[in-house]
């Protein structure tokens, strides 16, 4: 049975999109740490990041890079934070967070976001403005 991520991918479930190629898609997380909490996923379901074949894991790295600047851009914040948790979808993802303290890396800060709100800040992070 494909994961919520491949069904997102596969156009089944909508997201509000950063960033996508053949290999990896980047969309908000729906119940952001703080604004601009992005998700980015290889296309390919794999469970555990570290079941990943090593190109498609490293480039998964180089394309998180890509959004993260992306993410600085707009979205006011002293770095982007990385995390990898890979317990809440069962396809592996990574985390990037705006973060100004180490503590802002807490799922227990999650919280829904008014679905209009991510589409506007969606299109700000994908257009650079």
């Amino acid at each position: 049975m494909s994961t919520l991520f491949t069904k997102i991918v596969n156009g089944e479930i909508p997201c509000h999109k950063i960033l996508e190629d053949d290999r990896y898609l980047a969309f908000l997380d729906i119940r952001p740490i703080n604004p601009g909490h992005t998700l980015v996923i290889p296309k390919q379901e794999t469970d555990y990041i570290f079941d990943l074949e090593d190109d498609l894991l490293k480039g998964a790295i180089v394309f998180a890079k890509r959004v993260a600047a992306m993410i600085e851009k707009v979205v006011t914040c002293e770095r982007i934070g990385i995390m990898v948790a890979g317990l809440e979808v069962p396809h592996a993802h990574i985390h990037l967070i705006p973060i100004n303290a180490v503590s802002d890396l807490n799922f227990a800060k999650a919280k829904e976001s008014d679905p209009q709100e991510l589409a506007t800040l969606a299109a700000r992070i994908s257009s650079g403005v």
